[in-house]
């Protein structure tokens, strides 16, 4: 009887011990994480170009005050400025000019000389860190290859360098440089519009 009641005593024991020793389920969190999504603002964005007048090639800046987008978005920036469609109005173009009739010679004797006009429009690829624009302006589309800079904050940055005969846009400079031929001499008495011009555009990747 002892015996039984000391075999008693082990199993009660060792059931305690096994209750004590069982791991209680592990409950895991379900961790909701909201994706970074990059969306390309046409309000947080400037299209700034530099032409180039007389034989020591002074430069003359300008830009673009508006830029249309189609709504694109990206998990990341290449994915979100990759195939971004856009648009941009000529009548927009404005040069700080303080006698107030730059703008009008440009756009009526340059772009006025051009085919489709109103518009310059264009896509952006950007893969594997390479970036291009698509642009079509005189009616002719052909690649501007342009150098991109990304911040940590965001900020893009794409430079690059138009060859106006790529566009077939060298009768509309001619044009151009003959409504402006004493305002484009240099010192050396000749009248000159250069064929490139400098591109700059900026712009926010904002998250949504």
């Amino acid at each position: 009887m002892k015996k039984l009641n000391i075999l008693l005593l082990f199993l009660s024991l060792s059931i305690i011990a096994c209750k004590n020793n069982k791991k209680e389920p592990t409950t895991i969190e379900n961790e909701t994480t909201t994706a970074e999504v990059f969306v390309v603002k046409p309000e947080a964005t400037s299209v700034k170009w530099t032409a180039y007048k007389t034989t020591e090639k002074v430069g003359v800046g300008g830009e673009f005050t508006t830029v249309n987008f189609e709504e694109k978005s990206g998990a990341t920036p290449e994915e979100a400025l990759n195939g971004l469609s856009f648009s941009i109005p000529v009548s927009s173009l404005f040069t700080n000019d303080a006698t107030n009739t730059r703008d009008a010679k440009i756009k009526t004797s340059f772009f006025g000389s051009m085919l489709d006009a109103e518009l310059l429009t264009g896509t952006i690829a950007y893969t594997s860190g390479n970036c291009v624009a698509n642009l079509t302006m005189n009616g002719v589309t052909h690649e501007l290859p342009l150098a991109i800079n990304i911040t940590d904050e965001r900020r893009v940055t794409l430079t690059g360098v138009m060859n106006l005969a790529d566009w077939n846009a060298l009768d509309a400079l001619a044009a151009l440089n003959k409504v402006c031929f004493d305002l484009h001499k240099g010192a050396d008495g000749v009248s000159k519009t250069w064929e490139d011009v400098a591109i700059q555009i900026e712009t926010y990747l904002r998250k949504s």
